[in-house]
């Protein structure tokens, strides 16, 4: 294990500074953000498509397992990027004046019980899945 350790602190590019990796957190762009606000998939999706987690998109239906509103699921409405969170439809809190609110939830805490597959999605889960990447693992160590 600290043989990976000291491979990688020779690359230029990784730092274990914590200043760094606060800055490079919080001024990341739209696009690094969508791939930093990630969520887990169900153990059925999990299953079926080989991966662990794939970023939250609108319209994914997720169940919150982790906070104060653990057991609520709901539909994606937005993915807030600026804000690092999701609004998820019917989790929302009422204001003084009566107004209802979204609440924001952290993608992290939340479970992807359905994913809504378009071309470019269904791309994504073919290159993530880790069946066919073992599968030419052992090809090629027959093959060498």
């Amino acid at each position: 294990m600290s043989d990976i350790f000291n491979f990688i602190k020779r690359l230029i590019d990784v730092s274990s500074s914590r200043r760094k990796s606060r800055k490079a957190h919080f001024t990341a762009s739209s696009t690094e953000r969508r791939k930093i606000m990630s969520s887990a998939l169900s153990k059925e999706l999990r299953e079926k498509y080989n991966t662990r987690s794939i970023p939250v998109r609108k319209d994914d239906e997720v169940l919150v397992v982790r906070g104060s509103l653990k057991g609520r699921e709901g539909k994606v409405v937005q993915v807030y990027r600026k804000k690092w969170v999701i609004h998820i439809d019917r989790v929302n809190r009422e204001k003084v004046n009566g107004a209802s609110v979204p609440i924001g939830v952290h993608p992290s805490n939340v479970v992807v019980t359905k994913v809504k597959i378009d071309k470019s999605r269904q791309a994504i889960l073919d290159r993530k899945d880790r069946s066919k990447k073992t599968e030419a693992m052992q090809q090629v160590s027959i093959v060498v």
